[in-house]
């Protein structure tokens, strides 16, 4: 599925695409992961193909020439926290974009601290707070990273009020995407454009190697 260019470090490429078809342009598989930064089953699934399918991707040089990985950001709004994380990694994708998955990663090794229960009686800013010196410990500027994501007391000059953040439309366009494609669940995995209702997120690094074989030909 296309990806807007703006959010270009949600996406993870290994090699130089190959032609598969003579006289065709080169054309890769897309792996599509949509998940929530406060879902434990999408923590788990990440944390298995981030630190175990991708290194088995880049060491398959077919694999790492015919497969691109985009990562989907799925609000699951029943957690108010999944809104603030999820706009943390949006800002984050904007400061500094191949630290993106990297704080991804510190993000749902985190997850705990932002779940309903650690967010309750916070401040909304306090949480940025937080996100953004999550963001600072993988080298993203923390400053800027806040800077985005702050709630102003007071309505701008000339402004309105309720605007949001200045994330607030790059969040919007990703809530978008998910209902167009009609994604409810997460984890969910698209595969060419279909959902692939057969990887779980218990799927361990093997089973992933097994459906690689399969589907990346």
């Amino acid at each position: 599925m296309a990806l807007n260019p703006k959010f270009a470090g949600q996406r993870l490429l290994f090699g130089t695409p190959t032609a598969t078809v003579a006289g065709a342009p080169p054309a890769v598989h897309t792996l599509e992961l949509f998940l929530d930064y406060v879902c434990p089953f999408s923590a788990k699934q990440f944390n298995t193909f981030y630190h175990s399918v991708v290194p088995l991707i880049k060491s398959n040089p077919k694999w790492a020439s015919n497969l691109e990985i985009i990562f989907r950001q799925q609000v699951q709004p029943w957690h108010p926290s999944s809104t603030l994380v999820h706009e943390a990694g949006l800002a984050v994708l904007k400061v500094a974009p191949t630290k993106y998955w990297e704080f991804s990663d510190a993000l749902f090794k985190s997850q705990l601290d932002y779940f309903d229960e650690a967010v309750v009686n916070e401040p909304r800013n306090e949480t940025y707070k937080r996100l953004a010196k999550l963001a600072a410990s993988v080298g993203v500027d923390e400053a800027q990273v806040y800077d985005l994501l702050a709630i102003s007391e007071k309505v701008p000059e000339g402004g309105h009020p309720n605007f949001g953040n200045k994330i607030t439309n790059d969040l919007k366009l990703q809530i978008r995407f998910g209902r167009l494609v009609g994604v409810h669940v997460s984890p969910t995995v698209i595969f060419d454009g279909v959902v692939a209702n057969d990887i779980s997120s218990s799927w361990t690094k093997e089973q992933w190697e097994e459906w690689l074989k399969k589907s990346v030909v």
